[in-house]
């Protein structure tokens, strides 16, 4: 069976809903190139002999239809079983731009602005400082103007993630229980909105655990659990029925999983068990998916906010959220947003057709999960990808690998 072949190898366990799957052709009536799609996976199939990762899929698709979809390796380490286009991963930050898109739902049926302050949602966060360090302490002084939703999606709030490096204002994220899973998303933004900010909200982009907090906004506003309103407005509307914050126990036998210890590094990898239902429905990583489910939510993106007749957002919300919303004096910290791109309401973006050290175009927009996942929408091209591996050590160099390797298929 060739990867352009729609019917999957592997049935899915019986108890598992259906995700229809989206039109395929093939590849050059959709000006790719088979020849080099089919380098694509010898690729992958290489790393996969190298001992890499133990498996991924990936999925292009061109003018609303799949030119290429395959599954390479195997489903977990020390397993039998192949990698099947069902399978089921860890996205982790890839939930961030369906949270995104949930709030910008809500800002277009007039419930919030994004320049509110987060305060007028959760009240604990009207009491925040900015933690200064100075001469190795910590001096909390007062904000100068609030964190507002557009600092949340932006990642300019001032909030952090505590693994993102060692400051002493992540010293105290690491001394919370922010990394459980049994707290409740109000619990989670009762505890960050207890802690320093790492700096004036506006004044840097920090990754950080800002789509959390808008999740929390989600629920505030809505009256609802967050994957519930996710499901009503989101998921099912887009029939990504196997999208949510866990997954049943019939479907054990479709799980991607990692090797036990990083093969660069040494390192354990311990990711959580998707099998068990969580308190805290994480905005910012907790979802799971598979490739097809994530397909559908990337073509809606790039048909402008809709997919087969359900109006998910606005055309004009989503251009704005995939403009670029960091003016130059913007601090950047850290190395995810690299050379080249800028970030808006939920994805990074490229503004520039050089500078990045892989192909793109100017206007893509994506974003990835730190399992070893990543998509983009490429609107010139008229085209996205889907790459799902669990490989957290890897990621960054399969992102820019599969990005080569695709754009070296477009004709």
């Amino acid at each position: 069976m060739t990867p352009q072949t729609a019917a999957s190898t592997t049935a899915k366990a019986t108890a598992a809903p259906q995700t229809p799957p989206l039109p395929h052709a093939k590849p050059e009536s959709l000006g790719l190139s088979a020849s080099r799609l089919q380098i694509l996976s010898d690729a992958f199939k290489r790393e996969v002999d190298k001992g890499t990762l133990p498996g991924a899929t990936v999925m292009v698709a061109r003018r609303g239809q799949i030119g290429w979809f395959d599954a390479i390796g195997r489903q977990a380490p020390g397993s039998a079983a192949p990698m099947t286009r069902d399978s089921i991963f860890r996205i982790f930050s890839m939930t961030k731009p369906i949270v995104s898109i949930g709030i910008m739902m809500l800002m277009e049926d007039g419930h919030l602005l994004l320049n509110e302050p987060v305060a007028k949602f959760i009240p604990e966060f009207a009491r925040q400082q900015v933690g200064i360090e100075k001469h190795g302490k910590l001096e909390l002084v007062p904000v100068e103007r609030p964190m507002t939703i557009q600092d949340l999606l932006r990642h300019t709030s001032g909030i952090t993630y505590d693994h993102t490096g060692n400051s002493l204002v992540q010293q105290l994220y690491k001394e919370t229980r922010l990394r459980s899973r049994k707290i409740t998303n109000a619990e989670h933004a009762a505890i960050v909105a207890s802690l320093p900010l790492v700096c004036q909200p506006g004044a840097e982009w920090n990754y950080s655990r800002s789509t959390d907090i808008l999740g929390r906004i989600i629920e505030v506003v809505s009256g609802k659990p967050l994957g519930t309103f996710l499901t009503e407005r989101i998921l099912a509307p887009l029939q990504m029925a196997e999208t949510a914050f866990f997954t049943g126990e019939e479907n054990a036998s479709r799980l991607a999983e990692p090797f036990p210890t990083d093969p660069w590094n040494g390192e354990k990898v311990q990711l959580f068990n998707m099998l068990e239902r969580p308190a805290m429905e994480s905005g910012g990583g907790g979802l799971v998916s598979t490739t097809m489910d994530y397909a559908r939510f990337c073509l809606m993106l790039l048909n402008g906010g809709s997919l087969d007749g359900n109006r998910i957002v606005g055309r004009k919300t989503l251009e704005l959220m995939a403009a670029d919303h960091l003016n130059p004096q913007v601090a950047i910290k850290g190395t995810l947003l690299t050379p080249g791109h800028g970030f808006g309401l939920g994805f990074a973006m490229r503004n520039t057709a050089g500078i990045a050290s892989f192909p793109g175009s100017v206007g893509q927009f994506f974003w990835s999960g730190m399992g070893g996942t990543f998509f983009w929408i490429d609107p010139k091209e008229e085209l996205f990808a889907v790459f799902m591996s669990q490989a957290p050590g890897q990621r960054d160099y399969t992102r820019t690998l599969v990005r080569n390797l695709v754009y070296a298929a477009v004709q």
